[in-house]
């Protein structure tokens, strides 16, 4: 009999050693073999279009990675603020004109007017056949709380130094002078969007014009006025992606992994994206949005 360690233990640890580093080998093994290969990266542009920093921030890291080939802009958006959207637009042009990458717009559920504008700064546009897409516009909505004031007895009292300070107040009525002014703002930032869509779709301003009045497009319907290039989902816009930027077979896909925060995951299963569009809605800016 051998006194030290029972060899019947020892054969057990050693094949519970083995298959661990089996199921090891098993899981990280494809990660491995991957690694250092071409790819595609994706972005998602989700929800309404408040803030671009972190887009751009995924942008600019994906474009300054060598291994990344192409970029998959993965739309699922109604729009948002006009800054907002103009600054990833303008992030996405870079991606291919400074660092000579392929970006491919994939457009999910909505990918509407922001959502839009940002997809004509890629070289192609991919879109469900039932995808809510257009909506090539610009709405800037104001509440007026005066005859409810004047009903309760309050009285607002303006100070300015000018007679536009106040634009947008509401606690006055919007004059006609008001009124011009918006709109002359407002056709301004939709003949911005025009000139995007023209740019990026290689259609006249005109053409385009004749589609700028705020309606939505179902994914073919868009392809059959030129918005869109192709019908397709996000596993089509992948390996078109892969094809124009040379790679061969099926691409390694890079996706941005964001750290879990449960307050946000509280606030959006409670609140969604109410609590923070309005804001925006009350401090009236302009809109590149599709209102539902």
């Amino acid at each position: 009999m051998n006194n030290g360690y029972p060899r019947w233990k020892r054969m057990f640890w050693m094949l519970m050693s083995g298959l661990v580093l089996f199921m090891v080998g098993k899981a990280i093994l494809p990660e491995l073999l991957v690694a250092g290969t071409e790819g595609v990266a994706i972005v998602r542009v989700e929800g309404p279009i408040l803030d671009s920093s972190q887009t751009v921030r995924e942008l600019e890291a994906f474009a300054a990675d060598p291994l990344v080939k192409a970029i998959v802009v993965r739309i699922d958006s109604p729009g948002g603020g006009v800054a907002a959207s103009q600054e990833i637009y303008n992030a996405v042009k870079r991606v291919r004109q400074e660092q000579n990458k392929t970006v491919v717009a994939s457009m999910g559920t909505v990918a509407a007017s922001g959502g839009y504008y940002i997809a004509v700064a890629t070289d192609r546009i991919l879109a469900n056949p039932g995808t809510l897409t257009g909506s090539i516009g610009v709405i800037m909505q104001m509440a007026n709380f005066q005859e409810l004031l004047e009903k309760i007895g309050v009285k607002s009292v303006v100070v300015k130094t000018g007679k536009f300070k106040d634009l947008g107040s509401p606690f006055r009525p919007m004059g006609e002078e008001d009124r011009q002014l918006l709109e002359s703002v407002m056709n301004d930032t939709l003949s911005q969007f025009i000139e995007a869509v023209a740019e990026g779709r290689s259609m006249e301003y005109t053409e385009v014009e004749q589609l700028a009045d705020g309606r939505i497009f179902t994914g073919r319907q868009a392809k059959s006025v030129l918005l869109i290039d192709e019908i397709g989902d996000l596993h089509d816009a992948i390996q078109l992606a892969g094809e124009l930027s040379g790679i061969e077979g099926t691409p390694r896909v890079l996706e941005t992994t964001k750290p879990f925060s449960f307050r946000a995951f509280l606030e959006s299963a409670f609140l969604g994206d109410i609590r923070a569009l309005a804001p925006s809605r009350f401090s009236a800016p302009l809109l590149y949005l599709w209102m539902v």
